[in-house]
C-alpha cells in the first residue's frame, strides 16, 4: 500500500499563491506517476496535473495550464503543486493520488487538503 499526506491548504486572496505538497510512504517503489485532483463544492472531482516519477513528463488540465506547476522530489517521494495567480474558482479540496506500475489509473489517494481563494 501507498500512503499519501497532503499539506499546504488554507485561505488566500485572489491573485495570491500557494504550494501544496504530497509525501508518499509505504510501497513507493511501485509508483509510476503522481497527480493532483480537485473537487469544488457541488462539483465532481477533476484532474488538475500529473507527473511521471521516471521521466518527469507533466500533463495539465486546460483550466490550469500555464498557471500551475507540478514538480517532484524523488528523493523525498514528494510531489508539489505550485499555484500562483489563484482565482476564486480554484477553491476546492485538492487530492494527491498515485498510479502504480500495475494499475491502469490512479489507485491510491490522499485525504485531501482544502483551500479557499477569497475575492
Amino acid at each position: 500500500q501507498v500512503q499519501l499526506v497532503e499539506s499546504g491548504g488554507g485561505l488566500v486572496q485572489a491573485g495570491g499563491s500557494l504550494r501544496l505538497s504530497c509525501e508518499a510512504s509505504g510501497r513507493t517503489f511501485s509508483i509510476y506517476s503522481m497527480g493532483w485532483f480537485r473537487q469544488a463544492p457541488g462539483k465532481e472531482r477533476e484532474f488538475v496535473a500529473g507527473i511521471s516519477l521516471t521521466s518527469g513528463n507533466t500533463v495539465y488540465a486546460d483550466s490550469v495550464k500555464g498557471r500551475f506547476t507540478i514538480s517532484r522530489d524523488n528523493s523525498m517521494n514528494t510531489v508539489y503543486l505550485q499555484m500562483p495567480g489563484l482565482k476564486p474558482e480554484d477553491t476546492a479540496v485538492y487530492y494527491c493520488a498515485t498510479a502504480s506500475y500495475s494499475s491502469s489509473g490512479y489507485d491510491h489517494w490522499g485525504q485531501g487538503t482544502q483551500f479557499t481563494v477569497s475575492s
